[in-house]
């Protein structure tokens, strides 16, 4: 829930979501242990997002894959860590770990920006695929246990993707890539939609003002405002942990729950 005034006219006015048009929500990380013996999330990529974690509480570590090859970067009170488009990662639990989540783009992660590490039989039939990764609405024990099943075959895939690129071989996960961008194409002109009204609009009002600025004729600052908002769901399943969300301008489901 976001509370404050409605719309107005002008370069400044009428955007009440999150500075930079981020997306925003709180994660307690999987407790759930993998087939590796690792307690955590679902690994996966974002095609066109950077994603940033900003350690609340607790202890862990977020996997990544990407061309610097495999790293394991501890997770810990006051850390911040932050994964560009592509870059495989997995969130570790090592102990009540608490992050908030922001999101680049807001409203493309919730439009489907992300694609789970599935193996690749899976990856290679889009109705295979989106069966795996759909989960049953609400925060049950029919959609904890499909949360589950979906994790422990993202862990399935991402650890071969893993020890290939360990023993020096990164085309299986170059392959990953490339298929993850096939099985999204056909959303690519709703996420274009959704980056010109949001992300695109944001950053074309700061030109707005400026251009007002250096008029002297800064009538945008008229329609000055502040907003709150509360959580719109709690303990949701997301992709690495339970999700605290926020129904935001721009933003539809959690990503990961489509």
């Amino acid at each position: 829930m976001v509370t404050g005034p409605g719309p107005g006219p002008g370069p400044g006015s009428g955007h009440s979501a999150l500075p930079g048009a981020i997306g925003l929500s709180h994660l307690s990380a999987y407790t759930w242990e993998a087939a590796d013996g690792v307690c955590g999330g679902s690994p996966h990529l974002h095609l066109v997002c950077t994603e940033a974690y900003v350690v609340t509480g607790g202890r862990g570590a977020v996997q990544t894959l990407s061309p610097d090859g495999y790293r394991d970067i501890p997770l810990e009170a006051g850390s911040v860590a932050w994964f560009t488009p592509g870059t495989v990662h997995r969130m570790v639990q090592g102990g009540d770990l608490r992050i908030t989540v922001l999101m680049q783009n807001s409203g493309l992660p919730e439009a489907g920006d992300a694609v789970f590490t599935f193996p690749p039989e899976v990856l290679a039939d889009p109705d295979r695929y989106a069966a795996a990764a759909t989960l049953p609405p609400g925060t049950g024990p029919d959609t904890e246990t499909a949360a589950r099943r979906r994790r422990d075959l993202a862990v399935e895939g991402y650890l071969d993707l893993r020890q290939a690129m360990e023993n020096g071989d990164p085309g299986p996960y170059a392959e990953f890539q490339r298929t993850a961008a096939r099985l999204v194409r056909d959303k690519v002109p709703t996420w274009r939609e959704l980056w010109k009204a949001g992300a695109l609009a944001t950053a074309e009002r700061t030109g707005a003002q400026l251009d007002a600025l250096t008029d002297g004729e800064p009538a945008y600052l008229a329609d000055a405002t502040a907003f709150r908002a509360t959580p719109s769901r709690t303990g949701g399943f997301g992709m690495c942990g339970r999700r605290d969300e926020y129904a935001l301008p721009g933003t539809t489901l959690p990503y990961g729950e489509e």
